[in-house]
């Protein structure tokens, strides 16, 4: 190797430390930014959680979201009833599969590898990588529209700028100009570190609400006070009506499919691992029931004004400066609210995609990638794949996007299952950073064929359902199934690694212990020490996490 490429390669490989900070060698599945949280970055506390899900929640497409029920006939509170309970269930979901990242500290991907082995992780890591960086260019698209009606409310010229994108774009050549912009803030953003990010999540609270209630009190006021929605009823009845609530509860779940896989990611930087529980099960479900009813009502104002519903509330904006309209007053409300919208957008997509994306991109090379690397990169990809194309050709595709919970729910029932029934709350994590085929997680040659059948089995009564709605022509019956894909997928998955595992022990399953989670877990790389008590379901003691110290590498004495 030459020495110019000699000194690039030192340069792109990843610095990693011990907990006296000497340099140590990085391995194939283990650097400093996908192994347990240190200490000093562990700054989430249950305020932080609780005002994170109010903010997770709070973007522009959940605001249309609840309203998609009213398109087919339930009226607008059924439909905001479907998607609380919905969210409510997601947030059960999202506290159990996330207890480990909020107990170990350790990412989505990581923890994976105990369920499908050290190297049969790469396939849901790989799956639900790509997923988070289609989703972050539809964002970043969403993200480019809010910003051309804040462009449009300061500068009239804007609209008037010549479109050549053509008819299969869904962005205009000012809109692009957008969403070059927006990008590029977005990426000013990626370089804050995730702990430090606490304060700009409570500052999206406080600008996000204040622009969607200030847009819902100003277009009830032009609507004449009383929107006609609020009193519509159902135009639907019967079986069929049985059917759409059905359809839209499990929808409610379903939606919530990313943020339960991504559970983890998040929980990973918490102070304590009851820190996390209150924002999941309350602010979560009560913050996507307040975003459903600002939706609904701001879209059947809509209604009221211009004879027609507009869901998208940037449509409605920009409407709303239309001809006469473009007055001082219009322009300046439409500018404040679209500049909130645009921060909560932000930060939405750093959240839901940015994040899984970047511990998803570090653990499938983690000698050369670090989190915030990944950060980087999802975000250069989003922009390569031109989303604007992909959303304005194929409608199917969004169908698509959202029908692949599906797979994600059948992983999420085998994390569950190995975490609480087979694992009983232990994990070994040294053996999820090593490639040595005597690792506790190594299984056979890497990969954990029992998390393959788990998969395989759960995924397949859906996958007619699934194929349906791409186009292809299935029986009512099946349709209807499809409704209720995410539980069925979850719960078999759940069912079926469990007997795989009783039937073909795991190392390291005994169906006669306990419950083996400590009382906390301290990294061995971690610069900060200490003891951590006695569990009494495992009678696992947590002694000292310093290497060489009485508790071994593990910081337990087993």
């Amino acid at each position: 190797m030459s020495p110019l490429l000699s000194t690039l390669h030192r340069r792109l490989l990843v610095k990693s430390v011990d907990q006296d900070g000497n340099e140590r060698p990085v391995e194939t599945l283990d650097n400093d930014s996908i192994r347990p949280t240190r200490a000093k970055d562990r700054t989430w506390t249950q305020f932080t959680y609780v005002m994170f899900w109010f903010s997770a929640v709070a973007n522009v497409s959940n605001l249309y979201a609840a309203s998609t029920g009213m398109t087919m006939g339930l009226t607008m509170w059924e439909s905001i009833a479907c998607t609380f309970g919905g969210q409510f269930m997601a947030g059960c979901l999202m506290a159990l599969n996330g207890r480990a990242g909020a107990m170990y500290r350790i990412p989505y991907p990581v923890l994976c590898r105990s369920s499908f082995g050290v190297w049969g992780a790469l396939w849901p890591t790989f799956n639900r990588a790509v997923m988070s960086i289609v989703w972050n260019g539809v964002n970043m698209t969403q993200g480019a529209q809010c910003l051309y009606v804040f462009l449009h409310a300061i500068f009239p010229s804007i609209a008037h700028i010549p479109d050549h994108m053509g008819p299969k774009s869904a962005l205009t050549s000012a809109q692009m100009i957008c969403f070059t912009v927006y990008w590029l803030i977005n990426c000013a953003f990626l370089v804050v570190p995730v702990p430090k990010m606490k304060m700009l999540v409570y500052i999206k609270v406080v600008v996000y609400y204040g622009g969607a209630l200030a847009m819902l009190a100003w277009v009830v006021s032009l609507a004449g006070g009383s929107p006609a929605a609020l009193r519509a009823s159902s135009t639907v009845h019967g079986q069929e009506k049985s059917w759409l609530i059905c359809k839209f509860l499990w929808l409610g779940l379903a939606s919530c499919g990313t943020f339960i896989s991504n559970a983890a990611d998040l929980q990973r930087y918490a102070r304590k691992p009851s820190d996390v529980i209150w924002g999941q099960l309350i602010s979560f479900p009560l913050s996507g029931l307040l975003v459903a009813v600002l939706g609904n009502v701001i879209a059947g104002s809509s209604e009221s004004m211009f004879g027609e519903l507009i869901w998208n509330p940037i449509t409605f904006l920009d409407k709303l400066m239309d001809g006469d309209r473009y007055t001082h007053g219009n322009r300046t409300a439409c500018a404040f609210i679209s500049l909130a919208f645009i921060y909560s957008t932000v930060f939405s997509a750093i959240f839901e995609n940015s994040i899984p994306a970047g511990n998803d991109i570090a653990a499938l090379w983690p000698r050369y990638i670090t989190v915030k690397r990944g950060f980087f990169i999802c975000a250069i990809l989003s922009f390569a794949i031109c989303p604007w194309y992909l959303l304005a050709t194929a409608s199917i595709f969004i169908t698509f996007l959202s029908s692949y919970q599906i797979f994600l729910s059948a992983i999420a029932g085998i994390l569950i299952c190995d975490y609480y029934l087979i694992r009983r709350g232990h994990l070994h994590i040294p053996a999820l950073y090593t490639a040595d085929p005597a690792g506790l997680y190594h299984f056979l040659y890497g990969f954990n064929l029992r998390g393959f059948g788990a998969y395989i089995i759960a995924v397949a009564p859906n996958f007619y359902g699934f194929l349906s709605q791409m186009g292809v022509r299935a029986p009512l019956g099946i349709e209807r199934f499809y409704f209720v894909a995410y539980p069925v997928g979850l719960l078999i998955a759940f069912v079926v690694f469990a007997a795989l595992c009783y039937l073909w022990r795991p190392p390291g399953f005994d169906a006669g212990v306990g419950w083996m989670e400590p009382v906390d877990y301290w990294d061995e790389f971690d610069e900060v020490g200490g003891a951590a008590g006695r569990e009494d379901g495992g009678g696992l003691e947590v002694v000292d996490v310093r290497v060489g110290g009485v508790g071994g590498k593990n910081g337990e004495k087993v």
